[in-house]
C-alpha cells in the first residue's frame, strides 16, 4: 500500500469502548475524575483499541537512529560519530533510556533507519534508508522518496510490535544534529521565527547558538520547503529519525497501538503526522514537555497536554519511558478498585455547575 492508502484506513477512536471505560471510572469508589489525566489516557487507550480492558503490560521504546549532514556547519558540541556508537550501546542496555526502561518494565528496540556508516551490530534493526542526510544548507536533506519510505518503516515497525503483543509504544531517536532539523521543520509548519522555535540541544555555547541559528535560516531560504505539504518540509529540511517517529504515529493510529510522544524531536514528528492525516492524533498520548524552546508550542499546536512537567530535554525516549510507571498506576486503579456498590457506597455524581 501508498502512504496515501494507510492514511485513508485510519478511523476515529471507538466511542463505544470509550463510553465503557468511562463508565467504569465512574463506578470506582473514589471522587468522580480525580485521577485526572490518568483518567483520560486510560479512556483514549480503551476508544482506540477498542476495548474497555485496558492493558499495557508489555511496552517498548521505538528508538530511531540517523544521521544529519547538517552537523558538518558546526552546530552540535560532539561529532557525528556519536551517532553510532550511542546507537550501538543500545543493544548493550548501556544508555540513559535504557536504564529507566529497565525500571519501567520496558524493552528498547533500536533502529538504524539512517546511520551514516555501516552498522552490523546484533540487536539493531537494519531498516538503512540511506547513510544519512544530505547538508540540508546546501539542498535537501534527503529526496521525496526517501522519506517517504522512512516514514513507511516507522508504520511498519508499529504493525511489527503490535504483532509480538506490545501495547504501547513510546517513541525516542538518537541522531546528532536532530534538534537542529527538528527546530527547521517547525519552524516552516508552524511559520514561526527561525530564533524562536531554536534551542541550545545538547549544550551549545552561544556561539554555537549562532551557528544553528545561521544553519537553519540558509535551509530554508536555499530550500524553500512548501508549508502546507508536510512531506516536502520533511525531505528538504528534516531527518530520517523524524520521518521514522511520524511513520510510528500514523502507524499507532492505523494499526490502534497508542504511541507515546517524547520530547522535541518526537513531538516534530507527531505535527509532521497530524498534517498528513489529523485524525492520527487519535494514538498520541503526550508524555512532558520538553525544556526546548519549541516543547511547549509543539504540544499546544497537537492540542496534547502533559502529564509530566521536568525539565527534561535528554532524549533517546526518556520523556515518553517516564509515562509508563504513571500509567501502570492509573491503571492499577482502573482495573482493581472496588465499585460503589460493591463497596455499598451512594455514587457520586456529576455536575455541570
Amino acid at each position: 500500500m501508498t502512504l496515501t492508502e494507510y492514511l485513508g484506513e485510519i478511523r476515529p477512536l471507538d466511542q463505544n469502548a470509550a463510553d465503557l471505560a468511562q463508565k467504569r471510572w465512574d463506578s470506582i469508589a473514589k471522587p468522580l475524575g480525580s485521577l485526572g489525566k490518568l483518567e483520560t489516557a486510560v479512556i483514549q487507550i480503551a476508544g482506540l483499541t477498542g476495548s474497555a480492558d485496558v492493558s499495557i503490560s508489555k511496552r517498548c521504546v521505538l528508538v530511531f537512529c540517523a544521521d544529519n549532514g547538517v552537523v558538518a556547519q558546526g552546530v552540535t558540541q560532539s561529532g557525528q560519530e556519536i551517532t553510532a556508537v550511542v546507537s550501538e550501546n543500545f543493544t548493550r542496555g548501556d544508555t540513559s533510556v535504557c536504564a529507566m526502561a529497565r525500571a519501567a518494565g520496558a524493552e528498547v528496540v533500536p533502529v538504524d533507519i539512517g546511520i551514516a556508516r555501516e552498522m552490523k551490530v546484533p540487536g539493531l534493526i537494519d531498516r538503512k534508508v540511506r547513510f544519512g542526510t544530505a547538508d540540508m544548507t546546501e539542498g535537501p536533506a534527503m529526496t521525496r522518496e526517501e522519506a517517504e519510505k522512512a516514514v513507511l518503516t516507522g508504520m511498519e515497525m508499529v504493525r511489527r510490535l503490535k504483532e509480538e503483543g506490545y501495547g504501547i509504544i513510546a517513541t525516542g531517536e538518537m541522531g546528532i544534529g536532530n534538534t537542529t532539523t527538528s527546530s527547521a521543520v517547525v519552524s516552516v509548519l508552524m511559520n514561526k521565527p527561525v530564533e524562536e522555535v531554536t534551542g541550545r540541544g545538547a549544550g551549545l555555547d552561544s556561539a554555537g547558538l549562532g551557528r544553528k541559528i545561521r544553519a537553519i535560516r540558509k535551509a530554508i531560504e536555499v530550500n524553500r520547503p512548501d508549508p502546507a505539504d508536510p512531506m516536502d518540509i520533511l525531505c528538504k529540511v528534516g531527518g530520517l529519525d523524524i520521518a521514522g517517529i511520524a511513520g510510528a504515529f500514523l502507524g499507532g493510529a492505523v494499526y490502534r497501538v497508542p504511541v507515546v510522544v517524547d520530547g522535541l524531536i518526537s513531538a516534530a514528528a507527531a505535527l509532521i503526522a497530524a498534517r498528513l492525516c489529523p485524525a492520527a492524533k487519535c494514538a498520541m498520548l503526550a508524555s512532558h514537555v520538553s525544556a526546548e524552546p519549541a516543547g511547549r508550542m509543539l504540544l499546544d499546536e497537537l492540542g496534547l497536554s502533559p502529564m509530566i512537567t521536568a525539565d527534561m530535554c535528554l532524549g533517546e525516549g526518556t520523556g515518553a519511558v517516564a509515562l509508563f510507571p504513571l500509567l501502570d498506576m492509573g491503571i492499577a486503579v482502573y482495573r482493581e478498585m472496588n465499585t460503589f456498590d460493591q463497596n455499598r457506597m451512594e455514587a457520586y455524581t456529576h455536575f455541570d455547575d
